[in-house]
């Protein structure tokens, strides 16, 4: 008996989840460095734990730092309430536990609140996590310094990337159409899977900020990309006509199904590896 589809709503509540991961595995170290973090990385680290009781704790990411230390992050959109700060403090104590070694809890915030709560006392004990704000950033100042600075860095694209969780005047969807601009501009200087990975964050937030007019501007200026072309070939595998449209409706279907499912290193596949996409596209009835 064929297993009924799941139907999924189309807010892409887990794509700044997405983006936010991608951009940790792809531009570590830089993304470390852009946050205020002193430590080096030297590896990615396990994010799901397995308790005796058979449950798992997913967390965001996790960091092995120079010093030995850990550095567990999660990405967070609202505001931080206190089941959110016993949900880390499991995780830390856990992670702790289980593999021997110091962590640090980092939260990486996008919510517009500008007093928020890190910390939670319980008895004799208290817990702290450190907050990273990324409304305090200035999308208007970073895009003045990158048109003065004229030659991008690649360290300067872990702002780029992160710019629509920043404050400021600048709508969010021309940050988007500037960062596919400058990442364009990259192809051929840079591998092209870190290319496809920063426009599918750029694409991923787009989807999640931007209305279904924005969107198209977005769409069209995806097209002449490389994560453009890899939808448009998806859309006339399957024989239609608006290949670029279909392309688009089938990776956002397997993406949200993927990330419901905790299925990230499927996921990392699937954007890379066409032949694996299109079996996933199969098995999920997509």
């Amino acid at each position: 008996m064929q297993e009924e589809v799941k139907k999924y709503p189309t807010d892409y509540i887990h794509l700044e989840d997405m983006a936010m991961k991608t951009a940790a595995q792809y531009f570590g170290e830089e993304l470390l460095e852009y946050l205020g973090v002193k430590e080096k990385p030297v590896r990615v680290v396990p994010t799901e734990i397995i308790q005796l009781e058979a449950r798992q704790l997913y967390q965001d990411f996790n960091f092995e730092m120079e010093n030995g230390w850990w550095y567990h992050f999660e990405f967070e959109s609202d505001e931080i309430t206190e089941e959110d700060l016993m949900r880390f403090r499991e995780y830390e104590a856990a992670t702790s536990r289980i593999y021997q070694v110091p962590v640090v809890t980092c939260v990486l915030c996008s919510a517009k609140v500008k007093k928020l709560k890190n910390e939670i006392t319980q008895g004799l004990n208290t817990y702290r996590v450190e907050i990273i704000r990324l409304k305090g950033e200035d999308a208007d100042s970073l895009f003045e310094k990158l048109e003065k600075q004229g030659k991008m860095q690649r360290e300067d694209m872990i702002p780029v990337l992160l710019s629509p969780l920043m404050g400021g005047r600048m709508a969010i969807k021309d940050r988007i159409l500037q960062g596919i601009y400058y990442v364009k501009n990259e192809e051929g200087k840079l591998p092209e899977i870190e290319i496809g990975k920063m426009q599918a964050v750029l694409y991923a937030f787009a989807n999640k900020f931007l209305s279904a007019g924005e969107l198209e501007e977005i769409k069209e200026a995806i097209a002449m990309t490389k994560l453009g072309e890899m939808l448009f070939d998806d859309g006339v595998k399957a024989g239609e006509k608006k290949g670029m449209k279909l392309g688009e409706e089938k990776m956002s279907r397997l993406t949200i199904r993927l990330l419901d499912e905790k299925r990230y290193g499927d996921l990392e596949r699937a954007v890379k590896d066409q032949e694996y996409r299109e079996k996933l596209y199969k098995a999920f009835g997509i």
